[in-house]
């Protein structure tokens, strides 16, 4: 049972990146997918790390929001175990750990190639910088068109809401 599940893990994670390694391909048989008796490779998928430390250690965040009105400011955020000075703590925490559970990374950039609208939510930028789930965090956030609305939305309590 646990080979099938690494091995559905790595066939998703791959589909994901692109290709499907051959350990991770299924032959049909008799009642249904036959998986082949091979070693799983490690798949990683981008931002969200794998293996047995997946996730370990603790999440330091520092949020510098400016312009977004009452949420201005710099906050230090820390996940697992949860403490800091953000303004909300537990719910920027909860949204992470739903955005992970979801195999999402809150902090990927809009894709170079997403057509977005020409809608402009305001003067708002954030950049959110330190260490989640064992990686290097560095990204910026602002409302200049429908793509970047809708990404500093998502992080939403992690950012503040704009009410735009």
């Amino acid at each position: 049972m646990l080979r099938r599940t690494a091995l559905v893990l790595a066939a998703s994670a791959a589909a994901l990146l692109g290709t499907v390694p051959p350990a991770a391909q299924a032959h049909s048989g008799p009642g249904g997918p036959v998986l082949p008796s091979v070693g799983v490779p490690s798949v990683k998928v981008p931002g969200l790390g794998a293996g047995p430390g997946f996730g370990a250690g603790q999440d330091r965040l520092t949020v510098t929001v400016r312009d977004a009105g009452a949420g201005d400011g710099t906050y230090v955020l820390r996940c697992r175990p949860a403490g800091g000075d953000h303004p909300d703590v537990k719910g920027a925490c909860g949204r992470l750990a739903e955005l992970a559970a979801q195999g999402q990374d809150p902090f990927a950039p809009v894709p170079r190639d997403a057509m977005c609208t020409m809608q402009y939510g305001g003067d708002a930028t954030a950049r959110v910088e330190g260490s989640w789930r064992g990686r290097a965090v560095d990204a910026s956030f602002a409302r200049t068109d429908g793509c970047r609305i809708a990404r500093w939305d998502r992080l939403v309590p992690v950012l503040p809401s704009t009410g735009s």
